[in-house]
This record gives structure tokens, sequence and C-alpha cells, in this order.
């Protein structure tokens, strides 16, 4: 590979992970190299920070320590121990992938590229992770992290959002990985990404790779990665309401089994149509439509936004009375602030919640 010409690649390899070896972050998935722990903690870490993954990945291997415990446990149990996660299509496929697992490899999670790509949300990256970590198979983990850190080392000005920059930078990594160690070298490259070789900044006077960087050689490490940017998110207006029969229950809403934040449990809301009328008659005739609810529905009480990567919900939010009955079913529940703790809410409803119970 030309890029490599005149590459120490020994050196490189040899300093990026002696410093790692004495570096590292004290991370609770680094204790052993159980895979089923690898797995879930990189599933975590997609799209979410160390610091939050932390008590999460605590938690849910207290609940479900091992592969047949998550196999067995009810989606419902699994939800809520994601809970404030987010993008929760990732523990969907881990369940179902999981459960696979547990019935056509006898629980062990397999240790081939082929068997392990095979399943369910598990792409390129979590499967070298994974066999890199856990099996010391030498495979790439390519993610935002090192083709950072490795667009500066190199000096490649590839744009990293492009699907065949990620390809360059897998090949890039089978020629750079260390045959011995390739567990610690993946980590390394990450580790590198996280603490020192960042975005924007990267505080190269600490870098155990410095000398090797052609970006520092060059002065030019602020201006790589080249990335294109993202089309901005829609934002859409929302009305929400948080009503309450006269025993102080709360309608509650499952999601539907596709699609954005599917399966979980919100409070009523509807899609707004600004100039039509005002969002408190839109809302009541979306529970009336909808559910067969008749609700006198009060003031607005807070308003939320919530950001997704394509996707902006700007929600008002107003408390309001049932009149007459609900007809319960099994998406469509009335339950008391005690039971609400069973269920699963994304991000926005909870902070609608937080602020009903706060107002």
């Amino acid at each position: 590979m030309k890029m490599l010409e005149n590459f120490s690649i020994n050196e490189f390899r040899k300093d990026l992970i002696g410093w790692f070896e004495n570096e590292q972050r004290d991370l609770p998935w680094r204790q052993d190299q159980d895979p089923y722990k690898v797995w879930v903690s990189e599933i975590m870490l997609q799209q979410t920070r160390v610091d939050t993954v932390i008590p999460y990945f605590e938690n849910f291997i207290s609940k479900f320590p091992t592969i047949e415990a998550l196999a067995d446990a009810d989606e419902e149990k699994v939800l809520k121990a994601w809970e404030g996660l987010g993008y929760y299509s990732r523990v969907r496929n881990l369940h179902a992938a999981v459960k696979e697992v547990a019935q056509e490899y006898g629980g062990k999670v397999p240790n081939t590229v082929e068997e392990i790509s095979s399943l369910k949300g598990v792409g390129p990256y979590t499967t070298g992770a994974i066999l890199s970590i856990a099996y010391g198979v030498p495979e790439p983990a390519v993610d935002g992290n090192v083709m950072r850190v490795l667009s500066r080392i190199l000096s490649v000005w590839d744009d990293i959002a492009k699907p065949k920059t990620r390809q360059l930078f897998e090949d890039i990594v089978r020629e750079l990985i260390s045959k011995e160690n390739p567990s610690a070298f993946n980590q390394a490259l990450m580790e590198l990404g996280a603490l020192i070789c960042v975005p924007g900044n990267p505080a190269c006077l600490l870098c155990p790779v410095r000398e090797h960087c052609k970006a520092f050689a060059e002065g030019v490490q602020k201006e790589l990665p080249v990335k294109s940017k993202k089309k901005a998110p829609t934002a859409v207006s929302m009305a929400a309401v948080v009503l309450q029969d006269e025993e102080g229950r709360l309608i509650i809403h499952k999601r539907p089994e596709k699609g954005l934040l599917a399966n979980l449990w919100e409070f009523p809301n509807h899609e707004t149509i600004l100039d039509l009328q005002a969002p408190k008659e839109q809302l009541g005739e979306f529970l009336k439509r909808e559910y067969e609810v008749d609700a006198k529905i009060g003031q607005a009480f807070t308003t939320i936004q919530h950001v997704f990567s394509h996707l902006i919900w700007n929600i008002t939010v107003f408390e309001g009375k049932i009149e007459g009955s609900v007809a319960e079913t099994n998406t469509l529940k009335l339950v008391s602030l005690k039971e609400l703790e069973e269920y699963t809410f994304p991000v926005s409803h909870q902070k609608i919640l937080k602020s009903f119970l706060n107002r």
C-alpha cells in the first residue's frame, strides 16, 4: 500500500500498544475478555459516550449476566434496562442476535467473521471489535475514532463520511494491526481517538505516536479528517398531553412495532399542522379519532425539544382530564404513577413526565 511506504509499522505498533498498556482507562468491560460483555459494551458505545455507558453496562450485565439470561428475558425488561441510552434498535437487534446465539451456537459467541457478521445488528466494526478483543483475531475494527486517528497519522484526505473511505481504512488496519496482540492494538487506536486524537483540537504534545504522524509534521492535524456535512434535520411541531382520570391514573400509548422508537411507551401526542387550528384543538380531535377518548385539555405546562439525527421534535405539552371511560387495549393503558416505572419511555417522554411532576 503506497501510503504505508517508508512508514515504520513495527515502531508505530510498539509505541501505540506500549502507551495503551500503561495508560488505558479502567473500564468494566475490560475486566475480562468475555465475548458477550465485549459485545454488549460495543453495542452500547455506538453513538454514546463512555461515561454515559458505564452505569448502563453495569446495570445491564447485573440483570442479564449471560447470553442465556438475555436470550430468555422479556423484551419489556430488556428495553427498560436500556431506557435512556437511545437508539433502541441497537438493543432490539442485540436481543434477537443473542437468541440466535443461544439456539444455534449453544450460547457461545461465534469466533469467525462469517458467523458473527451474520447476526442481526453486527456490522463490520462490531465484528472486528469482538473478534480482536475477545478472541485475538487480527480483524480491523474501524469506527469514527479510528478513521480520525489514521487520517491524521497517514495524512489521508478522503471524505470519511463515504463508505469507500471506511473500506480504505479497513485495508490500512489490516496492514498495521499487530498479529500478536490485535486486542490491544485495536483498543489502543480507539483509546487514542477518545482521549488524545480528539475532534477539532487534538492534544498532540501528549500523543505517544506523534513522531509517526504526518499531519502533525505538516501542521494540518486540525484540518483532518475530511468529513462532509449531513443534511440538516427536519423540524416537526408536536403536541402531547398528560391525561389523568378521576383516580389520577395516566393514559399511555405503545408505539408501533416498526419505525422510530418502536415498541416504546409514550404520552398521547400528535404532529400539529401550523395555520390549521390551535394545537390544543388538533390534539383533542386526534384523541377522539385515534383512541375514542374524550378529554378536557388544559394549559400547556412545558415545551420539549428532542433532536434525532434526521429529525427535531418541538413538543408543546398540555395537561388534561379524561371525560368518560377509556377502552384499554394492549397498546393503550391507564396506569398509576407507580406502575409507570415498569414501562419504557423515550427520553423526550421521560422529560415530559418529569416536568409534569415538577409543575
